[in-house]
């Protein structure tokens, strides 16, 4: 059984296929973390829950006197504030006689094969019961009444395990939920490094690293969305492994709203991770029966650093978190027009587009932001979705029609959490963005945000778009987000919830996006927030792909592939070929092949070699598709270590394929360049198409390969591609 509970020594016992989670229930029904780590076979853990002798400022349990605990310094499964424990709390909860004091205490459990959903939060889910396994646990804080539930499900057939908590109120009073983290996992050694993922509009997801010290370290956001700035992801590596060896922990939130991740060195050097909702602006009134879910959280081991880890990462949120029909359906490569004509164009002009993709052998059109109301720049109409016959002469149907004349597909540009000042909606309804009355409302590019908290705006908008999904063959949606969340409040929350405004805010861009998804599951959704600002596990629950980022150049777009891939697999990364000013074709499509491929330049701009280099290129993304979508990652060379080039690897999961991608940024002055593979079956023989030279994967991952007579000038890129020899 991958979940154990010995009634004796009263220890639960959680194993994935590569690693084991342990805890007790300890004295007082305190719940104790003792292990998490490499897969052991046995539990005998013998006072691992002991640290070192506590403070004597540090408070004691009086019924335990005879023993040396203190809540200050044992490793708890939940961490609560202001019981004794002093550290960064995942649990606080003001009762009714106003004190935040929360101690919760274990009253029960069960197992079962399978998971359950969490209610109006995406989650990773079972695609059969025999796929994992869930353990909840019941506690209660007998003062406040609050009955949480910490829920576990682990992976069996990999190394990864899910945490979240449910809170109820079992009480005849309303209680304030003020701090509702989804985990918090107690480490016995601060021997790590902590890496993390930072950012901006156009430079997403750069790994940064640095060593855990004493006290808080972190990041969190509290912009309305997972934000450029920082990725509810974060990693810990031992002091002594890397990318391919060593252990490795991995954190990820599914969660696409205000998050906290931080980790804390308490004074016996052990290290207490967090993961959740961000506390600051952030309150739930739980009124008496009432429940409250926390976002999922995925928690990864690896004792293969963090490759192993970003492996795992990739396989599971491929099979458990991406879903719907085009969970495994080949995805249509596609030109977008917007960097070929911004708000210029007309029908004619995206017919032309169009006839030159099906030319060159592109798969779909997708017609991007101007084609709406009266929107010709972007200060206005955002939120009126009927079509400007201005540009579109005849029509969004007759542009359909005319596009699926030529074979190709259709898709389509929305906005749909936004507002303009200068549109019909907001002088209808002026009260439905975001505000705070008797504030001014910040304007962010040239627009306001939709209050989603709202059933009447979110129905608003669900028939607006559906009216034009129901009349028009459409295949597929780019669904937009393009600024962040001031003077956060609703018209329609009373004073006592405007705390609960992002959370709420969240839930209903869920529900939208979950509407749309069960009214039209033909549709391939793909997110975007000026690029990669809502780069999450909770997006990627409703759209299978996201795009990466707005900086299409394929050198920087080389940092931003890097950072995501530590957690997100190649299929969801939106990667386009655009008329950048720097590097060739070649080098634009071997880094932009590392995604959800496709086009974004205006076509009339080439000549008819570069046209001969796109066709090929298309017929690569053919060939090599299920490789890129669906292999394993090793990244070879990181941009983060290396500032002149950098590396990459696809490996088949039959270890039959594999792709080494090598990119130079930089020149340098020639030296010897040998490169050692990896992920290969030692014992097969795999032939080079480019060279045709063939070589056994033991030499391939042990000798290498000389790559001293390739092109290695600033954008020079070569990528080569192995079969088994059978």
């Amino acid at each position: 059984m991958p979940i154990i509970f010995d009634s004796e020594k009263k220890i639960f016992k959680l194993d994935t296929l590569n690693s084991s989670y342990i805890f007790k229930i300890y004295r007082e029904n305190y719940l104790v973390h003792l292990y998490y780590g490499a897969k052991i076979p046995d539990y005998n853990l013998t006072d691992f829950e002991k640290r070192n002798m506590y403070a004597s400022f540090s408070p004691s349990n009086c019924n335990m006197t005879d023993c040396d605990f203190s809540a200050d310094t044992y490793p708890f499964e939940i961490g609560c504030n202001g019981a004794g424990d002093m550290r960064i709390s995942a649990l606080q909860i003001r009762g009714s006689s106003g004190c935040a004091a929360t101690d919760v205490r274990y009253v029960s459990h069960k197992i079962y094969s399978g998971k359950r959903a969490l209610e109006g939060l995406p989650a990773l889910y079972a695609n059969t019961d025999d796929e994992c396994t869930t353990l909840e646990v019941e506690t209660l804080d007998k003062v406040t009444g609050a009955k949480v539930t910490l829920i576990y499900t682990v992976f069996e057939k990999l190394s990864a395990m899910t945490r979240s908590l449910v809170i109820e109120n079992t009480s005849d009073k309303s209680f304030e939920i003020e701090r509702a983290l989804s985990f918090s996992l107690d480490l016995p050694t601060k021997d790590f490094e902590l890496y993390t993922l930072y950012g901006r509009h156009n430079k997403e997801r750069v790994v940064e690293k640095r060593p855990l010290a004493h006290g808080l370290q972190g990041i969190h956001s509290k912009r309305g969305s997972s934000s450029h700035q920082h990725n509810p992801f974060m990693a810990l590596l031992k002091l002594d492994g890397g990318e391919e060896h060593g252990d490795a922990y991995g954190f990820n939130l599914v969660y696409s709203c205000n998050f906290t991740s931080q980790v804390e060195v308490d004074y016996n050097c052990s290290s207490r991770v967090t993961m959740g909702i961000n506390p600051d602006d952030f309150g739930w009134t739980l009124a008496p029966s009432e429940k409250f879910y926390t976002p999922e959280a995925v928690l990864v081991y690896s004792d293969e650093g963090l490759g192993g880890m970003s492996r795992t990462f990739h396989k599971l949120y491929n099979t458990n978190l991406v879903r719907g029909p085009w969970k495994n359906k080949k995805r249509p490569l596609l030109i977008n027009n917007w960097e070929g004509t911004y708000f210029d164009f007309t029908d004619d002009k995206l017919f032309d587009i169009a006839k030159w993709a099906k030319s060159v052998g592109i798969e779909m059109l997708v017609m991007d932001d101007g084609w709406f109301g009266v929107r010709n720049c972007d200060n206005c109409s955002l939120g009126d979705w009927y079509v400007n016959e201005n540009k579109l002469k005849g029509g969004l149907s007759k542009l359909i029609e005319r596009i699926k004349g030529l074979g190709l597909k259709f898709g389509i540009w929305y906005e749909p959490e936004m507002i303009s000042p200068d549109s019909d909606l907001y002088r209808a309804h002026p009260d439905w963005c975001i505000h705070v009355e008797g504030r001014e409302r910040s304007i962010g590019r040239q627009q306001y945000v939709l209050d989603m908290t709202r059933a009447d705006v979110r129905d608003n908008i669900f028939n607006q778009m559906s009216e034009v999904f129901a009349n028009n063959d459409i295949d597929y949606i780019k669904w937009d987000f393009n600024r962040n969340i001031s003077e956060a409040g609703s018209a329609i929350l009373p004073p006592e919830k405007q705390k609960e405004f992002f959370h709420r805010y969240i839930l209903g861009t869920y529900e939208l996006m979950d509407r749309f998804v069960k009214a039209f599951p033909h549709l391939l959704f793909e997110n975007c927030s000026g690029g990669g600002g809502r780069y999450d596990p909770g997006m990627m629950y409703f759209s299978p792909q996201i795009w990466c980022s707005d900086n299409t150049d394929a050198l920087e777009r080389l940092d931003i592939q890097f950072g995501s891939s530590l957690c997100y697999p190649a299929s969801v990364q939106g990667a386009h070929v655009s008329a950048s000013r720097r590097t060739s074709y070649e080098t634009k499509r071997n880094v932009a092949m590392w995604g959800s491929f496709g086009y974004e330049l205006d076509p009339a701009k080439l000549d008819d070699e570069t046209n001969e280099i796109v066709k090929q290129q298309v017929a690569d993304y053919h060939k090599y598709y299920d490789l890129i979508h669906y292999g394993e990652l090793y990244r070879l060379i990181s941009p983060h270590n290396d500032p002149y080039k950098c590396a990459w690897e696809f490996v088949s999961e039959d270890k039959t394929q594999a792709m080494l991608t090598v990119v130079f940024r930089h020149y340098i002055e020639k030296g010897n360049f040998f490169i050692k593979l990896r992920g290969l079956c030692a014992d097969k023989y795999y032939k080079c198409e480019e060279t045709e030279q063939i070589y056994s994967g033991a030499l391939l991952m042990k000798a290498g390969l000389n790559l001293n007579d390739y092109d290695d000038y600033d954008g020079e890129s070569y990528a080569l591609h192995f079969s088994e020899v059978k």
